[in-house]
């Protein structure tokens, strides 16, 4: 069986203790490789490897550094097949999904940042008569990486991409619960030439790694995403250490959807934006708010197309919907349908496990699910599911619908469905939201700033915003 490795001062190199985990393919139930169970000793070297390569990483020029990440690219589209694979089996999505989304974006992500540092500006003030500023940016240090296990590669990447190329070393923890294609970029790096000790990647569980990586005192800023109250926790740890934090948290978001949009388009993009990734993308829209002149016709134009979705073998071409990530969460998905039926919610379709045959017959695999007659303010509408799960609320105004678009603790990202322009933008001010999409969903650009307001995280992620976090200013002021 295969044991993954760290990724250490440019090696692969089992953990101190030999200790390992179990690596489970969620579509089969079935442990098929084996994780570090890194400790402290594990990440002291990532970070004492980090640190003495820092010096060399952070001066060595943004084209020397530019080369490398878009040499990391080069070999991430190579090798797009092969990376695919690896992360429909570790994560339970459809192959179709990684092959278009997932390992594309993580290329895109080392090809943007190679690019952005080439055109990242400082600023100068002038001051008549008296004198000039201008402010320097450098690259801060040993940079903590800590990412999810929703989208393991896509969003890996985009924490160590700026990094790196601001020129910080990084120790990164992928999640344990999906490592095999950080595992796989740990031999892209390497046979990118990457120097020994820029990146290092150890595996293991966020209590015991995460935490030894947050807690150690030459790693002077981390980048997180994941669950607000694992954040919370990190947050305890490196505020009182005066740590840079970037926190990209949960999201319970609302898709707003008026009477006059235009419907075919808002039906097929709802229909993703509720489901896409079996539901397990925090900008997924899980809180449906329908104007009440269409909620009968959206409805059972809804429930019919999610009734023919697909759920089967995420490697079949024909599948929409795959495994969710792992048992755990499964049963905990299952747990929010059964409170929801208790809260007063009334299912409309799927509401179950489903059970496959052949390999695939113990995987953890649910039917979508839609649930109406639910009051806003209850949990199932406040808390994050993160499954395959959205309700359906009617309403009468736009007040009404922004009293409740904003009734949750999380504000990540919204959706507004209307060709009133002067609507569109009037809601979109009022939501409480990082991010507000008009009539589409997911529709990205990399140059922009990605975060959430309230409990969905400190800061922001993308753009020059990460190249902003991952340095540190300096104002010189020369008298003339």
């Amino acid at each position: 069986m295969l044991k993954i490795e760290n990724y250490i001062n440019g090696e692969l190199v089992a953990p101190i203790d030999q200790q390992y985990l179990d690596n489970i393919n969620p579509a089969t139930g079935q442990v098929y490789s084996l994780i570090p169970d890194s400790n402290a000793g594990d990440v002291e070297k990532a970070v004492k490897a980090a640190k003495d390569a820092f010096p060399d990483w952070s001066t060595c020029g943004i084209d020397t550094r530019a080369k490398l990440l878009n040499k990391i690219a080069d070999l991430i589209d190579q090798n797009l097949e092969e990376l695919a694979l690896a992360e429909s089996i570790d994560n339970g999505k459809p192959l179709s999904l990684a092959k278009s989304v997932d390992i594309p974006r993580a290329s895109s992500n080392f090809r943007f940042y190679a690019s952005g540092i080439q055109h990242f500006a400082s600023e100068a003030h002038f001051m008549e008569g008296t004198a000039i500023n201008y402010t320097k940016r450098s690259a801060v240090g040993v940079a903590g990486c800590i990412s999810p296990w929703n989208l393991p590669l896509y969003l890996f990447s985009w924490k160590i991409a700026p990094a790196l190329a601001a020129g910080n070393t990084v120790v990164a923890k992928p999640t344990e619960v999906t490592p095999m294609t950080a595992y796989l970029l740990s031999k892209i790096c390497i046979e990118a030439g990457l120097p020994n000790g820029v990146l290092n990647i150890v595996h293991g569980l966020g209590h015991k790694a995460g935490q030894a990586i947050v807690e150690h005192k030459d790693v002077p800023l981390i980048s997180f995403t994941g669950g607000t109250e694992t954040g919370k926790k990190l947050a305890a740890t490196a505020a009182p250490m005066f740590k840079k934090l970037s926190l990209e948290l949960g999201g319970k978001n609302p898709n707003i959807i008026f009477a006059d949009c235009d419907f075919d388009d808002m039906l097929k993009t709802t229909i993703r934006s509720s489901f896409a990734n079996q539901g397990q993308i925090c900008l997924c829209g899980s809180r449906i708010f329908i104007e009440r002149p269409i909620y009968e016709k959206f409805k059972k134009a809804f429930v019919e197309k999610v009734e023919k979705m697909h759920v089967g073998d995420p490697l079949d071409a024909n599948t929409k919907m795959g495994a969710v990530v792992s048992e755990p969460h499964m049963n905990k998905v299952l747990g929010y349908i059964k409170l929801a039926q208790e809260e007063g919610g009334t299912i409309l379709c799927g509401g179950n496990q489903v059970s496959l045959q052949g390999d695939c017959a113990g995987g953890f695999f649910i039917a979508p699910t839609v649930i109406e007659g639910l009051d806003y303010q209850c949990r199932t509408n406040q808390e994050e599911i993160f499954g395959p799960v959205v309700t359906l609320t009617p309403f009468d105004s736009e007040e009404e619908v922004l009293t409740m678009a904003n009734a949750t603790a999380y504000g990540l990202a919204a959706t507004i469905w209307t060709q009133d322009l002067k609507r569109a933008h009037r809601v979109a001010h009022q939501v409480k939201s990082g991010i507000v999409w008009v009539n589409c969903w997911l529709l990205r650009d990399l140059r922009t700033p990605f975060g959430g307001m309230k409990q969905s995280g400190v800061g922001r992620e993308g753009g020059f915003e990460a190249l902003r976090f991952f340095t540190e200013p300096q104002n010189v002021c020369i008298k003339l």
